[in-house]
């Protein structure tokens, strides 16, 4: 088996040993989105919902988040981030209301932080969920992607615009 695997040698999973790895400045952004009624989007926007401030609550939540992804992803590794930024653009064309949400991890070490921006992204969109279910259970949390990484052995990457979920352009 190569060496860069989840698996040992009796095929059960393990945590991939990342100790020579060299450490390097890595980057991660993702995206996801939540699409929500215009009343959702009005209290929002207004800062009237009755649970407090939207945006604040799931900025820090998508924080909290990526620093805790290994206890939620089985084989990522800890990791001492050095940054995390969460940041909401809306989207409100042809009558519909999406917050789309980026979420940025940085940190220097051994392994990369893809999982902890996916994962960040994901709990932003899900704390605003949970925020705002008592005006609406039918939001719609969107495709969740990763957008950019840099550093390690696999340099950078750098999701084409108008990618596909097959891949293709």
């Amino acid at each position: 088996m190569s060496d860069f695997t989840h698996f040992n040698e009796q095929g059960r999973a393990r945590m991939v040993d990342i100790s020579d790895k060299k450490e390097t400045e890595r980057t991660a952004s993702a995206v996801t989105s939540i699409q929500v009624t215009k009343a959702i989007y009005d209290n929002i926007t207004a800062g009237t919902m009755k649970k407090g401030d939207v945006l604040a609550v799931a900025q820090v939540a998508g924080i909290m988040a990526a620093k805790n992804t290994s206890q939620w992803i089985p084989m990522c590794h800890p990791l001492q981030l050095k940054g995390t930024d969460i940041t909401f653009e809306w989207d409100t064309e042809n009558d519909q209301y999406t917050l789309q949400i980026e979420a940025s991890v940085k940190t220097k070490g051994s392994t990369g932080v893809e999982m902890e921006a996916l994962t960040a992204a994901s709990a932003t969109a899900l704390t605003v969920y949970d925020m705002c279910k008592a005006l609406d259970k039918g939001m719609v949390i969107g495709q969740t992607y990763l957008v950019s990484k840099t550093g390690g052995k696999s340099g950078e990457y750098k999701r084409a615009s108008g990618r596909t979920d097959s891949g293709a352009e």
